[in-house]
């Protein structure tokens, strides 16, 4: 469970001081940049190759960032035309420190005892001609980003991930690796699931504070202009999909009536927030690639 310090929810670039590079490390072309559609800061980092450049978090292995939170947020853009790695470094309640790695190099889900590498799937922009080329050929989605490829919250459950895959039980998240070729605003970690698409207002009409789920919070949120809607623009992705329904159930079971879930295959919990097709279809192809049922037992 988070210590007090970590809740609701932790702003890992606030609370590190990333910008002052004392307790973070660089290498490469790293740079803070300002962004005008986003109206803020965000970290650049470019290179010839993912292990040329990259971001980390802490600034020594020997350290650890000690985070308990159940979630992690990264939000992110992929560089077009480019491939990208984040690798996270996990302990286990058995003190077992596993790698969990994202990367678009990667064709096909891989297991050991201690590394998890999952292919990451990007998605371009609804209505585009790499949007077009996707639905036409689903294939054709692993690779480098497109050229229209979108700011992205990605959701990442850490204790499903080593429940599911590992057969372990998440304990701290130790390490953050973001390597080439990526844009970060920021990143979070809480034991919250935060609904990007959800409006305070909303929030507190429907009582989502019973069900685990808040709005994001201001200061990690994507800017929305004024009678547009966040999923529009963005894309969210949560991952894994199974972790999701699991989650939820017990929800339902704690909470006094039902929970709204959507029959989308990825569990959503909200009837409001509806995936676009392109996004659902790569987490249907993801859940194809990394299906824990064809992963043999890593002992």
């Amino acid at each position: 469970v988070p210590a007090a310090w970590q809740r609701p929810y932790l702003n890992v670039f606030k609370h590190f001081r990333v910008e002052e590079w004392k307790r973070s490390a660089r290498e490469g072309d790293v740079a803070a940049v300002t962004d005008t559609r986003l109206k803020g800061t965000i970290y650049r980092i470019r290179g010839s190759s993912p292990a040329s450049s990259y971001l980390q978090l802490p600034r020594t292995g020997t350290q650890s960032l000690g985070l308990a939170g159940r979630y992690l947020y990264l939000l992110f853009r992929p560089l077009p035309c480019k491939h990208f790695v984040i690798h996270l470094d996990v302990t286990t309640e058995e003190h077992q420190v596993v790698r969990i790695s994202f990367s678009t190099l990667f064709k096909e889900f891989k297991s050991t005892a201690t590394w998890l590498q999952f292919p990451f799937v990007c998605g371009a922009a609804a209505g585009s001609v790499n949007d077009h080329t996707a639905r036409t050929s689903r294939r054709d989605l692993v690779g480098a980003a497109p050229a229209d490829v979108r700011w992205t919250c990605l959701v990442l459950d850490l204790c499903s991930i080593l429940s599911l895959y590992l057969n372990r039980c998440y304990s701290q998240l130790k390490s953050i690796k973001l390597c080439a070729n990526l844009l970060v605003k920021n990143l979070c970690t809480s034991d919250l699931v935060f609904d990007p698409g959800v409006t305070f207002s909303e929030a507190r009409r429907a009582d989502l504070a019973c069900r685990g789920i808040a709005p994001m919070p201001r200061e990690m949120a994507f800017p929305v202009p004024k009678g547009g809607q966040w999923h529009d623009l963005y894309d969210y992705i949560r991952f894994p999909p199974e972790g999701s329904k699991l989650l939820y159930n017990s929800i339902q079971k704690s909470c006094s009536g039902p929970v709204a879930v959507s029959q989308d295959p990825v569990h959503k919990p909200l009837q409001s927030v509806m995936l676009t097709k392109a996004v659902r279809d790569r987490l249907s192809l993801v859940h194809q690639i990394t299906s824990p049922k064809a992963v043999s037992a890593p002992w």
